[in-house]
């Protein structure tokens, strides 16, 4: 059963506009919970639920992503500091000596 949204305008306190409402838009790609491609019209604001679940698994999906390369570049950087230390000694060393 597929429920149909009213067509009652909350700016307007009317019916829709639609194609003359500068917030009518169309909108493609998928639908973040489904996965069904959409391509049609509606109003911007009732576009909004669905935008914003595709933005909140982007988000995740990014900060995943950050955490990721946090970890390999703490997997490479754990023998850095004591070569570190130990170049800066000899410097100072050879620095010290000649």
């Amino acid at each position: 059963m597929k429920i149909e949204p009213g067509t009652h305008c909350p700016l307007l306190d009317k019916e829709c506009i639609q194609f003359k409402c500068v917030l009518w838009t169309q909108l493609r790609g998928t639908h973040p919970q489904t996965g069904q491609e959409v391509d049609e019209y509606s109003c911007a604001i009732a576009w909004l639920p669905m935008l914003l679940i595709e933005n909140a698994k982007e988000v995740k999906q990014g900060a995943a992503a950050t955490e990721s390369f946090r970890n390999v570049m703490l997997e490479l950087n754990k023998g850095t500091p004591p070569e570190v230390i130990e170049d800066r000694a000899m410097r100072r060393a050879i620095k010290d000596g000649s």
